[in-house]
């Protein structure tokens, strides 16, 4: 099963000229295809005045969803090749869009096609890749006496804390790699004096 996937640091922009023509792409991380759509559409907006707004994105741990667009240009000179650039980065979860001001000077389909692959790489140079790793998620309740030092071990084992509710009793919530997870109920044990029990209650992809 996959445990682990690439996706982009964050979101961000890059912009490069050939032959008068501007080519600004946009990156964002996406959850699935609405919201892909949607950051498409929000550049259309943005940028009113453009001839294209070619895109591409790939959803999924699996890289299960891929779309392109050429939006108006030669088929296969735009959409095509920023997917080819998504793929060979082998990154997912993201959407790029490129919007192109004609310049005046027709390009060729090789120009072209270079012109927009051109354009991802710049941007994706420049937002940086990130890793997700699938974790267990685990959740355990302790006194709040003992909280601190048990959050703390934890925490050296390699967890996240992605959150720690005060009530009667200080509950933590952890994303844990599945191979330690064993490792951290013993640990959980034994700080406790048996009093605590780390529960498995699901998956989550997490950012590393």
């Amino acid at each position: 099963m996959l445990s682990r996937y690439l996706t982009v640091a964050r979101d961000g922009t890059a912009e490069i000229e050939v032959s008068r023509s501007r080519f600004r792409c946009s990156v964002a991380r996406v959850d699935d295809e609405l919201g892909a759509r949607a950051a498409i559409e929000s550049c259309r907006r943005e940028h009113w005045d453009a001839r294209h707004h070619c895109s591409a994105f790939v959803i999924g741990p699996e890289h299960g969803l891929e779309r392109a667009q050429d939006d108006g240009e030669p088929p296969g000179t735009a959409g095509g090749p920023m997917l080819e650039v998504l793929r060979g980065r082998q990154l997912s979860d993201v959407v790029v869009v490129v919007t192109r001001w004609f310049g005046g000077v027709m390009l060729g389909t090789g120009p072209l096609t270079r012109a927009y692959g051109d354009a991802v790489r710049a941007a994706l140079d420049e937002v940086g890749e990130r890793e997700r790793v699938l974790q267990v998620i685990g959740e355990v309740a302790a006194d709040h006496a003992r909280v601190g030092r048990l959050e703390h071990a934890l925490r050296s084992r390699g967890a996240t804390v992605l959150g720690v509710d005060y009530a009667d009793q200080a509950e933590l919530r952890l994303a844990i790699a599945p191979l330690a997870f064993a490792g951290a109920e013993e640990m959980v044990a034994e700080l406790t004096e048996g009093e605590s029990v780390l529960k498995r209650v699901g998956e989550q992809w997490v950012d590393r």
